[in-house]
């Protein structure tokens, strides 16, 4: 059969008029995007204050000793360079398939068994959400104090609580328009965000004296090791590499899947490790925003508007994604919403609780035990994809599948137990990151299971009459 080759930025791609972002099934070819469309919502995307943190902990901000930059250049190249890997293959599966992370999913662990991985995954993006909602308050309190003098709950000002609302709101409202928002904001901001964060890193390092001071200063940084420099570094994006199948299912191209990959991993948050990293030689703190609220109240603005843009780009990513984890999982439940009305219900609780510091005391250590034990939910799904029922994701509609894989729920679980073990009591030797180890022994385990349960009755191969195909 042929193709029509398309003119990438001549024909609008279709959409789902029904505004839910074909929750419940797969994306049309004619409603796929431009690479252009990939590039500007991974850029976007791609801009979260962790970059920056975790450059400052190679540089030894947070008191580890850090690394030289030699070796922190070394430690950002590796670890960046798995996340491409990984990226790139999830990205494949959402784009041959058209299937977002709740529906690809179902190959693996059942239209049903699906429910707890999605639970799992609307948890760790609400608490995200929260975070980031909080985050635009602070950096307010941090530029402007607090004029009215006001305190509310936690110790908060008012002026805090109130921008994280308004924001909180304007995040909702964007997740709330869909795929399209995403395009839209993230199109200016995305450069707007790399172009300030180079010139500020530029103005840091002159201000230390130079290149070769930043250097020197760096040469005495040492205390940490490759292994867990990539470790964080992994840690802080393992999240948004599995989100990334969301986002992926439009690209029209294997081509556009790298070019997101690319811009994310490759692009943006390797040069916000490195800001990052000097932020930390140079200043002491990694995050460049503080430093340029210090500079006056023109860089102080501009540094506030720089934050709640780039917070914009990835918070409505995490809420629009949220959206597509809860509503699947509630159908399967029984509870059938549409996706906007999720959208609006996890936006305010998550304004909520990010606006009055909720957060602070729910979420700091839930957060990190789920990203420990989530990162091996893409085992099953790469090893199904990949090397047991390649042919099935072309001939089973997802509604046919059965309704428990045990073999992708079994080794989700073990995954997910090895997850936290290896990150708080048994770590890895050489300081191989753990949530890596514990998807490794998940994907191998997914493969050994099926091939010993391949006789059960939910493992054969389903061929439906109409695959859902467009």
């Amino acid at each position: 059969m042929s193709v029509k080759t398309e003119p990438e930025f001549q024909e609008k791609p279709a959409v789902d008029e029904t505004s839910e972002e074909f929750m419940l099934e797969r994306v049309p070819r004619n409603a796929r995007r431009t690479w252009w469309s990939q590039f500007v919502i991974w850029t976007g995307f791609g801009y979260v204050p962790t970059g920056l943190i975790v450059g400052g902990q190679l540089a030894g901000a947070d008191g580890s000793g850090g690394m030289p930059f030699g070796q922190a250049l070394l430690t950002i190249v590796l670890g960046q360079g798995l996340l491409v890997v990984l990226t790139y293959a999830l990205g494949i599966a959402a784009m041959k398939t058209g299937l977002n992370l709740s529906l690809v999913s179902r190959f693996s662990y059942g239209i049903k068994g699906m429910v707890l991985p999605m639970i799992i995954m609307g948890l760790l993006t609400l608490g995200w959400f929260a975070s980031m909602v909080g985050m635009v308050g602070e950096i307010f309190e941090i530029a402007f104090g607090s004029p009215s003098g006001i305190i509310l709950l936690n110790g908060l000002s008012l002026e805090f609580v109130l921008f994280a609302i308004v924001w909180g709101a304007i995040f909702t409202w964007s997740a709330w328009k869909g795929i399209v928002a995403l395009e839209r904001v993230s199109a200016p901001a995305a450069p707007f965000v790399l172009v300030v964060a180079v010139v500020a890193a530029v103005m840091m390092i002159s201000e230390f004296g130079g290149v070769g001071n930043v250097l020197d200063e760096a040469a005495n940084r040492e205390g940490m090791t490759i292994g867990t420099g990539v470790t964080l570094i992994i840690g802080a994006w393992i999240a948004g590499v599995i989100m990334g199948v969301d986002i992926f299912r439009f690209a029209k191209k294997s081509t556009h899947v790298l070019v997101g990959a690319g811009a994310c991993f490759i692009l943006t948050n390797p040069l916000l490790n490195l800001v990052g990293y000097t932020g930390a030689i140079s200043t002491g703190s990694p995050n460049f925003i503080i430093w340029m609220t210090t500079k006056g109240w023109l860089f102080t603005l501009l540094g506030v508007l720089l934050w709640v843009v780039a917070l914009w780009t990835t918070n409505m990513s995490e809420l629009y994604c949220n959206a597509l984890y809860v509503g699947p999982a509630a159908h399967q439940l029984g509870w059938k919403a549409p996706r906007q009305t999720l959208v609006i219900a996890v936006g305010v609780i998550g304004t909520i609780i990010g606006a009055f510091g909720f957060y602070q005391y729910f979420f700091a250590d839930f957060i990190t035990i789920l990203g420990a034990a989530f990162v091996p939910l893409a085992g099953p799904i790469l090893a199904d994809f990949y090397v047991v029922r390649r042919r099935e994701y072309d001939t089973a509609h997802v509604d046919d599948l059965p309704a428990v894989r045990w073999p992708g729920i079994i080794s989700f679980l073990v995954g997910a137990v090895l997850g936290v073990v290896f990150q708080y009591w048994l770590p890895l030797p050489l300081d191989f990151p753990a949530g890596i180890g514990a998807l490794i022994v998940t994907f191998v385990l997914h493969i050994v299971l099926s091939k010993a349960m391949a006789n059960r009755p939910e493992m054969k191969i389903i061929e439906s009459a109409d695959a859902g195909i467009r």
